[in-house]
């Protein structure tokens, strides 16, 4: 098995592509091993490399966030860990799916506004996103304010804000007259 790892803008955090489907739908993070432990077996190995600090899941991809270790010295661990898990023939997750996106927050009125802002993020944002070893999820829509959560690599990333500012936010206005503002949760 060949993995291949990208360095991603957060350089805390590194993609993994084993070259395999990770998750057949959605994706999942796990921000603490008591997150991952009873869900995936997966990232319970992986948080079990001493100074992983999160873990993402993609459709074909692993993001993984270190401490203040240098990749020089956790890179062959998380190599490791990840390639006896597939080796082992383990589910990457016990529950069957992918997160949901459910809590969101906006008024009913704002539905086609609402569809729009999802329709642009799936098709425009997601994609760039998920090739830096993240995702990003629609959160709410309120007086002109749009509300996004950035996870994976993207969550906590130095240029993360910049992305939400410039990249996003003016995307979103373009398409969308209502939009005034893009903010993270």
């Amino acid at each position: 098995m060949f993995i291949q790892t990208e360095a991603t803008p957060n350089p805390a955090t590194l993609k993994f592509l084993p070259g395999k489907v990770v998750l057949d739908e959605g994706t999942r993070e796990f921000r603490a091993a008591s997150e991952a432990e009873p869900v995936s077996p997966l990232a319970a190995r992986l948080f079990a490399v001493d100074g992983v600090t999160g873990v993402f899941l993609g459709s074909d991809f692993i993001s993984v966030t270190k401490d203040h270790r240098e990749w020089l010295l956790l890179k062959p661990a998380v190599l490791g860990a990840i390639m006896e898990h597939f080796l082992s023939g383990e589910p990457v997750v016990t529950d069957g799916h992918g997160a949901g996106h459910t809590g969101e927050d906006f008024d009913p009125k704002d539905a086609e506004i609402v569809a729009t802002i999802k329709e642009l993020i799936e098709t425009r944002v997601r994609p760039a996103v998920a090739n830096d070893g993240g995702d990003i999820i629609f959160h709410g829509f309120r007086s002109g304010i749009v509300y996004l959560k950035m996870r994976g690599a993207c969550s906590g990333c130095p240029s993360s804000t910049a992305t939400l500012r410039y990249g996003i936010e003016n995307l979103l206005k373009h398409f969308i007259p209502e939009v005034e503002e893009v903010q993270p949760v």
